[in-house]
């Protein structure tokens, strides 16, 4: 496993980092946004419900021999390192290659990040391979290769300079930032077009949000949106699609 950071001249300022509370005493708590960072219920299964299974996934990595994920909020790393271990597990083409790319403001030390994940023995190889890897400097842009087919990019910096300078079409996106009336910037009209540019073709998003705001903003961007049954109580949930051009000529 080898692990590679670089470093952008324009990246060169180190983000600010968020004071943590730990709640029920391995959950994290953002003081600035006033919110927990994964469901109290169970973020591992969350994640399942929400993400994975919200893109579709890890069904329609069967036929990918190159799969591209984008997420808002890095966060615990929890949402990638449950992806990664649900990649380890399909039948997949030879060859195929998972990039998981994440934009993140405030990026969390390995130490913190160690602690949020410790509830979960289910990714414990993936949580020790993560933190194992990496860096102390948190700016710019963090490139880890984890496995010979899983790499892992975290763009440090805020959400709509980063994704609108990202140079990449994803074929999902887990948009995870914190809840909408905590965080509005994160789901605002200019950042879901941003990311719908930065959709492939037939690619898709997942939300645990289902703010009226937040579904009128992704349908104004161009996806297709549809609610799904939320997680663990929650009445909504929001999935969509940027609909397949190519798929619409006679």
């Amino acid at each position: 496993m080898t692990a590679r950071h670089t470093t952008t001249p324009a990246d060169l300022e180190t983000p600010s980092h968020q004071t943590l509370d730990w709640h029920s005493g391995d959950m994290p708590y953002s003081v600035e946004f006033d919110d927990h960072f994964y469901c109290r219920t169970d973020g591992r299964l969350e994640c399942g419900h929400v993400f994975l299974h919200g893109n579709d996934l890890p069904g329609r990595w069967q036929n990918a021999p190159n799969f591209s994920i984008g997420e808002l909020g890095f966060g615990t790393g929890l949402n990638f390192c449950e992806t990664w271990r649900q990649w380890n597990l399909v039948r997949k083409p030879a060859g195929a290659r998972l990039a998981f790319t994440s934009f993140e403001r405030f990026p969390m030390t390995a130490a913190d990040i160690a602690r949020a994940l410790s509830a979960w023995p289910e990714i414990r190889d993936e949580r020790e391979a993560l933190i194992a890897a990496w860096p102390q400097t948190l700016a710019g842009t963090i490139r880890l290769d984890l496995s010979g087919d899983v790499t892992l990019a975290i763009v440090c910096g805020p959400a709509l300079e980063t994704v609108s300078a990202a140079p990449t079409l994803f074929d999902a996106w887990y948009l995870d930032g914190f809840a909408p009336s905590r965080n509005p910037d994160m789901w605002s009209a200019e950042l879901m077009a941003a990311v719908h540019a930065h959709t492939a073709d037939g690619g898709t998003f997942a939300t645990y949000a289902a703010a009226g705001f937040v579904r009128r903003n992704l349908q104004a961007a161009g996806f297709q949106v549809e609610r799904r049954q939320g997680f663990a109580g929650k009445r909504e949930m929001l999935r969509g699609v940027r609909p397949d051009l190519r798929t619409d000529t006679p």
